[in-house]
């Protein structure tokens, strides 16, 4: 008898597909160049202390902690700081050298601020995310006037 024979290979023959047909699609993201600094505090306070027992003051709020992020097409980001002039209490002024700091942290530097260049608080080569910390000190003198001071500083992150 043949009729078996016939029903297995029709329900064979109707599990084959038709037809097929393969497309392809391009996914694209397009990414710049983008930098994002964040600060603790923007805020540095410096107690009054006598300069023959404390000759560098320490900022009483403690380190600046800082966190730079940047995507970049290649070669070195930057970030710097730059104080807008001299310290000032009305017309008294202490120049912005009196002020430094240390720092810790990959890429980190320290250094002393300036009123005419930006001065270099990190480097890195390449995209990424950075942590660091920057302490702030005060050269105290016996030699300024009396009056309280105050100065912006304006930190730059650059990537190319």
């Amino acid at each position: 008898m043949y009729r078996p024979l016939i029903i297995p290979l029709l329900a064979l023959a109707m599990s084959v597909p038709l037809a097929a047909q393969t497309v392809t699609a391009t996914l694209s993201a397009d990414l710049g160049t983008i930098a994002k600094l964040s600060l603790s505090t923007t805020t540095l306070t410096f107690p009054d202390a006598d300069p023959d027992l404390v000759p560098q003051v320490p900022a009483s709020g403690g380190p600046v902690a800082i966190t730079a992020k940047a995507r970049a097409a290649s070669g070195e980001i930057v970030l710097t700081v730059l104080a807008n002039g001299p310290a000032r209490s009305g017309v008294n002024t202490i120049s912005a050298d009196a002020f430094t700091w240390t720092a810790s942290g990959s890429g980190f530097v320290a250094g002393t601020l300036s009123s005419t260049v930006p001065q270099q608080v990190a480097s890195w080569n390449g995209s990424g995310i950075h942590d660091g910390v920057q302490s702030y000190l005060f050269r105290n003198s016996w030699n300024y006037p009396v009056g309280v001071y105050s100065m912006t500083l304006t930190y730059t992150l650059t990537a190319p």
